[in-house]
């Protein structure tokens, strides 16, 4: 499963180059990697908290276990898992949990300014890595920026000039969804003002009097 997991990672990679221009692999050796994002989210920290630890609004769920985003949850305090729950529904519409996968858990939790992550992302959960995901949020005026940092090390079968490019841009674009939360929606046609007809030479005054006048 690790395998296909690393060709479908590496697949969603290549969609998310809408991303690209803030993807960064900072630092790479035979057997680790660090990758970084960064942008500004239009929205408060305590806003932006709020919506970065509830995973189910924003992590894509081509990235999940189960294909539902909606299976994600988060505990914001040390110890606290960002984990899954493999549902089924029933006939009767009855959804029951089959399972549970932990996709990282936290090791620091700072409210509205910090949160830290430890553990392996993705096909990275079945090999012998250790994995740091740093969630950074710094207020600026009215707006919040915001970094993850994601530091993979230890022993892994894959390439790591593979899976490191692969990674960040999974990490990228949870970052971008997150961003799109708070980003202002565009008027649609339906907004429009009317438009306003133009004036016909002369008015109705004119016209009248020009008749009295006949």
């Amino acid at each position: 499963m690790a395998k296909l997991a690393f060709h479908a990672i590496l697949g969603m990679a290549a969609l998310c180059s809408v991303t690209a221009a803030q993807a960064e692999v900072t630092n790479s050796t035979d057997n680790g990697f660090t990758v970084q994002h960064q942008t500004l989210i239009s929205g408060d920290n305590e806003a932006v908290w709020k919506a970065m630890i509830a995973p189910s609004r924003y992590w894509n769920p081509d990235h999940s276990w189960s294909g539902n985003a909606e299976n994600f949850y988060l505990v914001p305090q040390a110890g606290g898992c960002f984990c899954e729950l493999i549902r089924t529904t029933a006939d009767d519409n009855i959804k029951s949990s089959e399972g549970s996968v932990q996709h990282l858990r936290v090791i620091y939790a700072h409210n509205n300014k910090m949160l830290r992550l430890s553990g392996g992302l993705g096909p990275l959960q079945g090999e012998a890595v250790t994995g740091t995901l740093t969630m950074l949020l710094k207020p600026q005026g009215d707006s919040t920026a915001v970094s993850f940092t994601y530091k993979v090390g230890g022993y892994m079968e894959f390439p790591v000039d593979q899976i490191a490019p692969a990674v960040d841009g999974v990490i990228g674009e949870q970052l971008a969804r997150l961003s799109a939360l708070f980003a202002e929606p565009e008027p649609s046609a339906a907004d429009a003002p009317d438009k306003v007809p133009d004036q016909v030479d002369g008015d109705e005054g004119d016209t009248a009097e020009g008749r009295d006048q006949g």
